[in-house]
């Protein structure tokens, strides 16, 4: 349901913007499709700073353990 909508909205502001002129309907779209994807990136990063805060740090065991796993490969 929401991706119908969705896909209607989005069409129906691409014919807006075609209607304003290549240069208004561009730069609004230019400045749509770029704060998505800057949003987008602060989101991603937001959680991973998040996530990090969560998940268990390796103790000093862990990277030895690791460290002889590598070296004996």
């Amino acid at each position: 349901m929401y991706l119908l909508l969705s896909i209607i909205l989005s069409a129906l502001l691409g014919y807006i913007l075609l209607m304003m002129g290549p240069l208004v309907g561009g730069i609004v779209a230019f400045g749509i499709v770029f704060g998505c994807i800057f949003r987008g990136l602060y989101l991603l990063s937001d959680i991973h700073n998040r996530i990090s805060d969560i998940s268990p740090k390796e103790d000093k065991v862990q990277k030895a353990y690791k460290k002889y796993l590598e070296e004996k490969e």
